[in-house]
């Protein structure tokens, strides 16, 4: 099956919180975690079933990459791999919970 990726606005702008964040310190390190988030991203179609199932959730259709120390969380559906969030390890999953509906 052919999946497509989308972003949700508010992942969108986890990374770009993301990537100002990291900046702060190195513009170079922003840039490499960005491109390896998105690239990570861009393999989903690969083998969307890949990532662990969220454990908070257990729904076997949320799944979540982890990169670095970032938490990349995506919605498996029929054709397509939603991201909804994109997150520090250490957050709280309940902090994006409105985003799973």
């Amino acid at each position: 099956m052919d999946y497509h990726v989308r972003w949700s606005p508010e992942a969108l702008e986890d990374i770009e919180s993301i990537a100002e964040y990291i900046a702060r310190d190195s513009a170079f390190y922003a840039k490499a975690v960005v491109a390896k988030l998105l690239g990570a991203a861009r393999s989903l179609p690969e083998a969307p079933r890949i990532g662990r199932m969220v454990p908070e959730l257990d729904n076997p259709n949320i799944r979540e990459r982890l990169i670095y120390s970032y938490r990349m969380v995506y919605r498996i559906s029929d054709d397509e791999l939603l991201i909804i969030a994109v997150m520090h390890g250490k957050r709280l999953l309940e902090n994006v919970e409105d985003r799973f509906d």
